[in-house]
């Protein structure tokens, strides 16, 4: 029987004066049908992936102007294709706060991203509050209010949930109103909502959330040229991850990175040989695992040289000269500064290096605003045509020539 208002649960959460616990599929259709009529709905969700490959989706968090829901996804009967529907309204802005592994969540349920999409932490970064500002922090400044964290590592598949539960998980749709509303009327005075929009597209893009097990090893970053272990490197990180995503475990609870690593420089050929890495005990050695991961790797074995990986080549610039990379790393600062903009969100560590590097690296430092209000003077100071100078306590461009 559905729970649909929880009268216990007082309002804690700005705007509302109870929450709805929705335990059934018509009450969730209902409640649906009612946000499609809402210019933004904000979302969160609560899942566990402690054990699992794929993250189990146990609550899902609704805001609309006037009502806030704690949507139980794993009631008996749940037929959450309501939720997919609304997800997918193009009239209906999704607002999240660091989006990604909500997003990739309902990709996994739904087949495809919720559109469109705002994403508060990014909003954030390019408003000036800095790297992957906390929801609870940006909460603090904008609204004053207090998030309460009591719950953050609770066990959300474990039934009932709480009334605290249920309040704790409906405090971040609705404090997150606010601060949608607060820092979007501060992106369009200031012009920089079209920022947060091209962000929004790698967001927005289902690529970016799947993992491809034939470039899984080049996440291990091996330190070495030879062809054939990285070829097996190739081989057996590819296995880990198929074989982890069929029996839905963690892939470093399946193999850790550095027994992948060891596996693949010693190319082992037998269950004995195999034994001797790191980690693997008897049970997987001898057990179907283990005959297919010995059969991965003899695959590999076999490859023609041609086709095996090539090994990591330097940048077509060359190893960046250290003074470069600080003079272009002083530039960021000062940028950042003067546009009151998040560091990470201009250039990554590795933009600069390829920066001071190659001569026009293909980064998004060097494209749309990126480039307008830092790729085009980093460029500059490259070429010599100006220069780094102090006025007073900041750094200022000096022309040359």
């Amino acid at each position: 029987m559905d729970r649909p208002v929880l009268a216990e649960a007082a309002a804690t959460c700005p705007g509302t004066s109870s929450v709805a616990l929705i335990e059934s599929t018509e009450a969730l259709a209902a409640l649906c049908a009612r946000l499609h009529g809402e210019e933004f709905v904000t979302v969160d969700t609560e899942f566990m992936r402690e054990r699992t490959y794929w993250p189990r989706l146990c609550v899902v968090q609704l805001a609309g102007a006037a009502e806030t829901a704690v949507v139980d996804a794993e009631a008996p009967g749940m037929d959450l294709a309501p939720l997919g529907k609304l997800l997918a309204d193009p009239a209906v802005t999704k607002v999240f706060h660091a989006a990604r592994q909500d997003v990739e969540i309902f990709l996994l349920v739904f087949g495809r991203v919720p559109e469109p999409l705002f994403d508060t932490q990014v909003a954030a970064m390019v408003a000036g509050y800095g790297d992957q500002v906390g929801y609870d922090q940006l909460v603090s400044s904008l609204t004053g209010g207090v998030i309460d964290k009591s719950h953050r590592f609770s066990d959300w598949s474990a039934r009932p949930l709480s009334a605290a539960q249920i309040n704790y998980a409906a405090a971040d749709v609705t404090y997150l109103r606010t601060v949608y509303e607060k820092l979007r009327a501060r992106l369009e005075r200031e012009g920089r909502l079209a920022w947060v929009g091209e962000e929004m597209a790698a967001l927005a893009d289902p690529a970016t959330y799947r993992n491809d097990p034939e470039t899984m090893w080049e996440r291990l970053k091996p330190r070495t040229a030879n062809r054939r272990v990285l070829g097996i490197l190739r081989a057996v990180a590819a296995w880990r991850e198929r074989e982890a995503q069929r029996v839905d475990i963690p892939r470093q609870r399946l193999l850790k990175d550095e027994t992948l690593l060891e596996i693949a420089a010693t190319a082992p050929t037998t269950p004995e040989a195999l034994a001797r890495a790191r980690g693997l005990g008897r049970g997987f050695v001898e057990g179907r695992m283990g005959a297919s991961l010995l059969a991965a790797i003899a695959a590999a074995k076999a490859l023609p040289e041609d086709a095996l990986p090539a090994p990591p080549t330097a940048r077509p610039g060359g190893r960046a000269a250290p003074a470069l990379v600080s003079l272009l790393k002083v530039l960021l600062a000062a940028k950042c500064e003067t546009h009151h903009v998040a560091p990470r969100l201009l250039a990554s560590a590795e933009d600069i290096e390829r920066l001071a590097a190659e001569d026009t690296p293909d980064i998004p430092a060097l494209t749309g605003w990126r480039r307008e209000i830092f790729g085009a003077d980093a460029l500059a100071l490259k070429a010599g045509q100006i220069a780094l100078g102090v006025q007073g306590r900041r750094i200022k461009l000096l022309p040359l020539g």
